[in-house]
């Protein structure tokens, strides 16, 4: 059997929640790959981690989950979000800085946002504005 068509099957019929299992099972079908060639593979195949497990996740039919945004004076907000989806949620808003956004920093399931102290009340209402949009 295709590595890619095992992966898919093995994420079908059981409830993976982390590389290392999955790892273990391909090694008992005889796959023996190591951590960063699996996370390449699953992310051309479109897996990604959703509500706790690895699921194929077709580009159209992305899950978007829910985010909150905290402020924390005098110059940071907080992004949470679902568990996997923080450093894409980064990335997105570190490509389209804001001005007074002087960078991210994400996690598994937050994101903190680093602001001038003078426009901290900007960026917010803006971060608020494009997450509510989506």
């Amino acid at each position: 059997m295709d590595l890619d068509q095992l992966i898919l099957r093995l994420l079908e019929a059981h409830p993976i929640a982390d590389q290392t299992d999955l790892l273990l099972r391909l090694s008992a079908e005889g796959h023996d790959l190591t951590q960063s060639t699996l996370s390449r593979r699953l992310k051309r195949l479109g897996i990604l981690k959703v509500q706790g497990r690895y699921r194929r996740v077709e580009g159209s039919a992305q899950i978007l989950p829910e985010v909150t945004l905290t402020e924390v004076p005098p110059n940071l907000l907080v992004l949470r979000t679902a568990p996997g989806f923080a450093q894409a949620l980064g990335l997105t808003l570190d490509a389209e800085p804001v001005p007074g956004q002087m960078g991210t920093l994400a996690g598994d399931d937050t994101v903190f946002v680093a602001v001038l102290p003078e426009r901290l009340a900007e960026v917010k209402a803006h971060l608020a504005q494009v997450l509510a949009a989506r």
